[in-house]
């Protein structure tokens, strides 16, 4: 009796989206290849390991012992833990469970039958795929998704969850630092209701068109909009950082080098299609504005806006787009198609043999995709399948090297295996730079690019900063100016990576026989190297 009541109501409808998600999931599913997730899993380590949050740099050699405002702290547990105990398949699982749960709150939002929406949903998932990586971001985006979700329910359906917006900040702001995405969320929500109630933007002619009417939200009920966002504001010092945090985000956003030379906090580039259905979302999102007879409200207008200009200003804001901007595109491409009469409109239900017949032929089709999907993803979330990719596309072979024959001193290493190297060299090996870069500000980083490119000033820098061997990718610009250098020979190549070490230095690891340069300090064992390093950071531990 239960199976024939499931099959009468598992119709074409639910079969669409339930094939949108099964999809959205085996799309999330995807191997950790950004480098910066290492970094974030070791300091995850390091705070379970020592039961408390770590607050400062232990991990490279230009900022050793300085204060670091670690943001991510509570993500770096959770993924840390993931891959302790599930290894990359924990890690691949948590993207896909956060993609699915994100787009789970965007899809209520939006308007039309289910093929429309999960049309919209499925360009709007293309759009933010370029920022789904295993890093604590993607709890921004989550949350992103939810904030969204609370404000939809306050305007569109005078439901009052406005209570949750206070601990979702707090959780936030322990997750990551694009709780301000969460902010330009309210600050579009008030604006566009004050121009909903300045111009008085609900046209008349909605009922003709029977369109959902919402008229702006009362200047009582929008006080209470102003007045949880300030209490959030106020709670946010509920991290490890306290005040810091409310003006991190822009402290971070003024370090020059981020917007010059970090390709996610650049504007994107359109030329490859990755990145262009950002652009099919705007133009239909404006051309559905024009063509559907709505008039546009003012906190659809406001959320679009901001978040467009974000997502113009810095390629990693193309994600929380995709999120605001699937639902009024919906709104819109769901009036159009009622004002032109196509509209989808329910089929008259048959007998019940025939429905019950459709619902099977529907269900097995749901088995299928789930099969094709975990055929798809079965890959991805295994070991063998991400240390075959690390080959590929990092030094694995160069860090093999390394821990084998332990060359001495300062190393220094491109910006984009800092990560990586942190995950296997740490504590052995400091690094030079990684992802950090609010960490390493304007100075080191720019002092980092100098070098990497073998500029005029290259040499002078890696004896400034006291450097012994070099770990660059093989044949670029750092490696051209050492080839021409006596002083530097090389120790380790291969197609990815080459190690240079100077003329002279023992490749091997030296012994000091100072057994306080080996201490515990809280962060484990070091090489013997490190210990004239806290003279050079600026502060003992």
């Amino acid at each position: 009796m239960m199976m024939r009541r499931f099959l009468l109501w598992w119709d074409v409808r639910r079969l669409a989206v339930a094939l949108l998600f099964v999809g959205l999931f085996a799309m999330a599913i995807r191997a950790p290849a950004d480098t910066d997730t290492w970094w974030h899993l070791q300091a995850g380590r390091w705070t379970v390991d020592q039961a408390r949050v770590l607050q400062t740099d232990y991990f490279s050699h230009t900022r050793y012992g300085s204060p670091w405002v670690n943001h991510s702290w509570l993500s770096q547990v959770l993924m840390y833990l993931l891959f302790e105990h599930f290894s990359y398949a924990g890690l691949g699982l948590w993207m896909g469970a956060v993609i699915v749960v994100s787009f789970a709150l965007v899809y209520p939002q939006m308007e039309g039958d289910p093929f429309t929406r999960a049309f919209i949903l499925v360009i709007a998932a293309a759009t933010s795929s370029v920022i789904w990586v295993a890093r604590p971001q993607l709890l921004s985006f989550l949350l992103t998704a939810a904030v969204a979700y609370v404000l939809y329910l306050y305007k569109w359906r005078r439901v009052n969850r406005l209570w949750l917006l206070p601990p979702i900040m707090v959780l936030w702001v322990n997750l990551h630092a694009g709780y301000a995405l969460g902010y330009m969320l309210l600050v579009a929500f008030v604006a566009g209701e004050v121009v909903n109630h300045v111009l008085a933007w609900l046209a008349p002619d909605e009922a003709a068109l029977d369109a959902p009417r919402c008229p702006p939200v009362s200047w009582r009920r929008l006080a209470w909009v102003v007045g949880f966002a300030l209490l959030s504001l106020l709670l946010l010092v509920i991290n490890p950082n306290t005040t810091r945090m409310w003006v991190y985000y822009l402290d971070t956003v003024s370090v020059g080098v981020l917007q010059d030379f970090i390709q996610e906090w650049q504007s994107p580039n359109f030329h490859p299609l990755y990145a262009q259905p950002f652009i099919w979302v705007l133009l239909a999102t404006l051309g559905a504005m024009g063509l559907s007879g709505r008039r546009v409200d003012g906190t659809d207008l406001a959320t679009l806006a901001m978040f467009s200009y974000a997502a113009l200003m810095a390629g990693r804001n193309l994600g929380p787009f995709a999120l605001v901007a699937a639902p009024v595109l919906s709104r819109h491409v769901a009036a159009a198609l009622k004002r032109w009469g196509i509209s989808r409109r329910p089929r008259p239900p048959g007998s019940a043999r025939s429905r019950m017949v459709l619902g099977g032929i529907n269900l097995a089709l749901l088995a299928i995709a789930i099969l094709l999907a975990l055929l798809k993803v079965w890959s991805p979330l295994g070991a063998a399948f991400n240390e075959q990719l690390q080959r590929e596309s990092l030094p694995a072979g160069a860090v093999e090297w390394i821990q084998e024959n332990r060359p001495a001193g300062r190393m220094f290493n491109h910006y984009n295996w800092g990560g990586y190297l942190i995950w296997r060299l740490w504590p052995d090996y400091l690094v030079f730079v990684d992802g950090r870069t609010d960490l390493y500000g304007d100075q080191v980083l720019r002092d980092y690019l100098e070098i990497q490119r073998g500029g005029p000033q290259a040499l002078a820098l890696l004896d400034h900063y006291d450097v012994y061997f070099v770990l660059t990718p093989t044949g670029d610009g750092l490696c051209t100016l050492l080839s021409c250098q006596q002083d530097w020979t090389v120790a380790y190549r291969d197609e990815m990576a080459t190690i240079w070490v100077r003329n002279g230095e023992d490749v091997t690891e030296k012994e000091t026989g100072d057994e306080t340069d080996r201490s515990d300090h809280s962060i484990g064992h070091r090489h013997p190297a490190v210990a004239h390093l806290r003279t050079a950071a600026g502060q003992v531990l």
